[in-house]
């Protein structure tokens, strides 16, 4: 089948979010076909460029976010009441106004009653048929008139207070957001030779990635399932702390409808941990489409450390990761401070690079809080002093490889306050290492019973926890091995690439019949291309004399079946 990938700042870029697992469910899948959409973030991003692409990957077609092109588009005075009429009544929607409490609602509001849903749909649909007629509407979204409408709904009667309290810097804030968000609107990807002729629209990912999907669904009836990792809503909650009410209030909005939206036209919803997937729940998603898939990590460069103990000091703990505030580095020293105390001879290796100017503002933060809590240690009056915890980097000579890190030690921790999906343990687990971990996202599913467990932001538990471990060999061994038999029957590239080939199979046969494409003898082809034209034979008629031997007796008497030589799918399909 042909499948459309569709990213917001990853695949097929060197950089980005979701480019891993994107890359290795398209080489898995190499029997169909895949044409990536992908909306770029940075102007650095782009000119870091792709990432090679394997053959079945048969268009690549881009748009910026991080930019504003100019359309040029000047609306008739019919476009422009179109516009003022959906976009009062989407703007209407995240202030709350209540169904036909505001002029830009009248026209839309007569009849029955319709949902919050159904209205913010209409408004979102409206406004993208009036982009397909006119060829955009990049530049009234950022005009004067848009900050208009936008003010006269947070002024209407039944407004939220947040909306009401909006000044002029919010509005325009808020308007330059939606712009943003709303530029797949004008985009010329929905046609028959564009997204109308794949056979699935797979979002990689939530947030504006899923907005290509929406109107290819809206505009050809292309199925589309969504797949989310961490959830792109719980993300926004999570990083506009500093924005004002107003902002934070219809931004917020705007998102959580737009959520709804893409969970609610969904045929499949895939997380990939169950702590996703009860947010997805939370933010509409019906259990019934909900699917987990783990993701898939590539276990051979961890199978030689995972199948010989040997290599692990006794007496080291191992952290890896992103440095950043998040993963609490902090409590993590602390910790130590307590394991030396029980345990002197112990290390503790930090190993990971720092995650933008904030981590490495708090790597200086925790190099120098590791200077005050343990001075250099040194073995007579004449040696040089060392000291017990070493920040490193993976790719230096000690270091060439992550598994090298997780093989350096007999316990790998994680003391993390905000985790999704543990990526590092799960590579500790591949390597056969015990953990120990903070309760956090997804780490209870993810070990399993595997290894030990303690409440975040809590030293003196998870000291307890290391020396616990550190002191009972035997009971490492059997946490790691029962770890590494978890983590290769969950969490490796093939259960993850066999998961969404199955989902993509369902999806498609419970698809209705979109647009009739034939081969060469007249017959319909149930999907874009034939699965015959991969085989690299020409296939011919059996001779009579072999039919009439081989063929069963109950088929006597019945037509021969015609065998057709395979053509490629028409180029209105491809």
């Amino acid at each position: 089948m042909r499948i459309g990938l569709l990213t917001e700042g990853g695949y097929p870029y060197v950089s980005g979010d979701a480019r891993l697992w994107c890359d290795r469910l398209v080489h898995g899948l190499a029997q169909h076909e895949f044409d990536v959409y992908a909306l770029s973030r940075s102007e650095h991003q782009e000119d870091e460029g792709w990432i090679p692409l394997p053959p079945n990957v048969r268009r690549v077609r881009t748009a910026p976010l991080w930019m504003a092109e100019d359309d040029e588009v000047v609306l008739g005075r019919r476009a422009r009441r179109r516009f003022t009429e959906h976009f009062g009544e989407l703007a209407a929607v995240l202030c709350g106004v209540p169904e036909g409490a505001s002029g830009a609602a009248r026209n839309l509001s007569e009849g029955a009653p319709t949902s919050e849903a159904d209205r913010f749909a209409n408004a979102l649909y409206g406004l993208a048929e009036l982009a397909r007629d006119e060829g955009g509407l990049a530049g009234v979204l950022r005009s004067e008139a848009a900050v208009r409408t936008l003010e006269r709904a947070c002024r209407a009667p039944g407004a939220h207070r947040a909306a009401r309290e909006a000044r002029v810097p919010d509005l325009l804030a808020v308007a330059a957001q939606l712009e943003r968000a709303l530029r797949p609107l004008s985009l010329d990807w929905y046609e028959d030779d564009g997204l109308g002729a794949v056979d699935l629209c797979h979002a990689a990912s939530g947030g504006t990635a899923v907005l290509p999907g929406l109107l290819a669904r809206h505009f050809t009836g292309v199925p589309l399932m969504v797949t989310e990792y961490g959830v792109r809503l719980r993300t926004h909650y999570l990083t506009t702390p500093d924005a004002s009410p107003a902002v934070r209030s219809l931004l917020a909005a705007f998102q959580g409808r737009l959520t709804a939206e893409a969970y609610g036209r969904a045929e499949v919803v895939t997380a990939g941990n169950t702590h996703t997937r009860r947010w997805q729940e939370r933010c509409g998603a019906d259990r019934e489409k909900l699917r987990t898939v783990y993701p898939g990590m590539d276990a051979r460069p961890f199978a030689a450390v995972g199948e010989s103990a040997d290599r692990a000091d006794p007496d080291t703990l191992v952290w890896a990761g992103r440095v950043e505030p998040a993963k609490d580095l902090v409590s993590l020293l602390h910790a130590f401070a307590e394991v030396r105390k029980r345990q002197p001879g112990t290390r503790l290796r930090i190993v990971g690079a720092p995650a933008g100017p904030e981590g490495a503002a708090y790597l200086g933060h925790c190099r120098a809080l590791a200077a005050q809590l343990f001075p250099d240690e040194a073995e007579g009056p004449h040696a040089a002093g060392d000291n017990p915890v070493s920040f490193e980097e993976i790719g230096g000579p000690d270091l060439p490889a992550a598994a090298d890190a997780y093989a350096s030690g007999a316990v790998t921790v994680l003391s993390s306050v905000v985790e999704g999906f543990p990526v590092g343990l799960a590579e500790a687990m591949l390597c056969g290492r015990a953990t120990v971990s903070t309760d956090v996202g997804a780490v209870v599913e993810v070990i399993g019973g595997t290894g030990l467990v303690v409440p975040p932001r809590n030293p003196r538990a998870l000291a307890e926890a290391c020396v616990a471990l550190l002191r009972d060999p035997e009971r490492r061994a059997r946490l790691g091995a029962a770890a590494r038999a978890r983590a290769l029957e969950l969490f490796t590239v093939e259960q993850n690439i066999e998961a969404f080939h199955g989902i993509y199979l369902e999806v498609v046969s419970r698809a209705p019949v979109r647009r009739v494409v034939l081969d060469g003898a007249g017959e319909p082809l149930p999907f874009s291309v034939p699965a015959e034209a991969h085989v690299p034979v020409r296939w011919t008629a059996a001779s009579p004399r072999l039919a009439a031997r081989s063929g069963p007796g109950w088929a006597a008497g019945r037509p021969p079946v015609r065998a057709t030589t395979p053509v490629p799918a028409p180029e209105g399909a491809r």
